[in-house]
């Protein structure tokens, strides 16, 4: 049986190009077959309409990014690939084999750095925020890219290029190797094994895990391939997340969440009005002013319903249907206060 070593050091002769059809055909279907095992085998049922919304958005940003990229002429790392091909470090290696191996595991440690790099530092976590804001985890998330970070990516994959002079037809096969683990690892789904294979590649369950809403959980598992960088550099956590996105409102529609790629700061959290009890706050008050003197109750609320929605609403007309229910809690409340203050008198 031939050694590891010795089938490297082969050296067959790679394709001089790889039919772009060939390649546009292999990611669709494998993208298919992937939509299939999530419709009938998923690890977590999502919500129908959720799931469209992710789809429609995920998919959209995917043509946008496609028309940005193209237009600023970094849709493609060939125009590179063409003029440092042969010249960078694995120009000293003779086997084919060899440069193409080391040159996906550079690419996936790169991926690495980049991918922790945009967690850790606030003005690539504004990019990167946007891939994480899905709450309905999917195989569409994959392609979930703010345009400025694809393009700062597709930046360091063009200076690894020039720094290693990876050949064109290495450098697609890469992509298309490197697309369909991405696709894998964020698909909706779980198997028989899965727990094994995580100890050598990023699998759903370990991804699930980096998209959780909790930053200690969030901010681990960045490989895109291999799962022992996470090991090798301490960042690798196996639990299962109790809930996925990001904290706080975000919006979910593309044009929305393409201006979300440019905020800083997180939208502030709107938390919900409770009027009632405000209400009945601001009137235990008001009896407690008047020394809980019986007879006034309902005037105590009246007044306080009065100046608590004028200062939420202001002066505008405001029709509220205040039920009378909350005013009894408040006079429980009242009454409570009351016979606490005759056990204590006594």
């Amino acid at each position: 049986m031939l050694s590891l070593t010795t089938l490297l050091d082969f050296n067959f002769e790679w394709p001089t190009m790889v039919p772009g059809e060939i390649m546009a055909l292999t990611l669709l279907m494998v993208f298919a077959s992937l939509c299939t095992l999530e419709f009938h085998a998923p690890n977590k049922k999502l919500s129908a309409k959720h799931l469209r919304q992710s789809y429609k958005t995920n998919i959209s940003l995917f043509m946008v990014n496609n028309i940005a990229m193209s237009l600023i002429s970094a849709s493609s790392l060939l125009i590179v690939v063409e003029r440092y091909s042969g010249k960078g470090l694995l120009n000293t290696l003779s086997s084919s084999a060899w440069k193409a191996v080391l040159s996906f595991v550079a690419l996936d440690l790169l991926m690495y750095f980049w991918h922790q790099a945009s967690h850790r530092v606030d003005c690539l976590w504004m990019f990167h925020k946007v891939h994480h804001n899905d709450p309905c985890l999917n195989i569409s998330t994959a392609f979930r890219i703010h345009f400025l970070e694809l393009f700062i990516t597709h930046v360091l994959k063009a200076s690894l290029i020039i720094i290693l002079g990876i050949e064109a037809a290495v450098l697609l096969t890469n992509e298309v190797i490197m697309t369909l683990f991405i696709m894998f690892h964020h698909t909706n789904i779980s198997f028989i094994g899965e727990k094994l294979l995580s100890y050598l590649i990023i699998t759903p369950s370990l991804h699930r895990t980096h998209h959780s809403t909790q930053r200690c959980e969030h901010d681990s598992n960045y490989g895109a391939v291999f799962s022992f960088w996470d090991r090798l550099f301490g960042t690798l956590t196996e639990r299962e997340p109790a809930e996925i996105g990001i904290n706080g409102s975000s919006p979910l529609d593309l044009v929305n969440l393409i201006k979300f790629g440019f905020t800083l700061q997180m939208p502030p959290i709107v938390q919900p009005v409770n009027l009632d009890a405000m209400i009945a706050e601001a009137a235990y008050y008001k009896a407690e002013k008047r020394g809980f003197s019986p007879g006034n109750d309902l005037r105590d609320w009246l007044e306080a319903k009065k100046e608590i929605i004028t200062q939420l609403y202001g002066d505008k007309t405001i029709k509220h249907n205040v039920t009378r229910k909350p005013q009894y809690h408040y006079i429980k409340f009242m009454n409570l206060d009351i016979n606490h203050r005759r056990i204590q008198n006594f």
